[in-house]
């Protein structure tokens, strides 16, 4: 089943999802701008829901648009789940 993303935070570009005992984020960062700092794009992040921990960005980020995001997400997840 793929990931259901849904904004996180309200008023910044922040999405989140969880499945299968891991929890991914997309967030849009900007050079300049309100929000996250940082080389323009979408960063990909996960973790595990049951471990206190800092999350992992995902291979690739920041990436042009939130489908690449959300597809390197998806992605990420069946390589966890293998």
């Amino acid at each position: 089943m793929p990931l259901q993303f849904h904004r996180a935070v309200e008023n910044m570009e922040i999405w989140s999802a969880r499945s299968g005992g891991y929890s991914f984020v997309i967030s849009l960062q900007s050079p300049t701008g309100p929000g996250l700092r940082g080389r323009f794009g979408y960063v990909a992040s996960w973790r595990p829901l049951d471990q206190s921990r800092g999350s992992i960005r995902v291979l690739g980020s920041p990436l042009q648009s939130f489908a690449e995001a959300k597809d390197a997400c998806e992605s990420m997840l069946n390589y966890l789940r293998d």
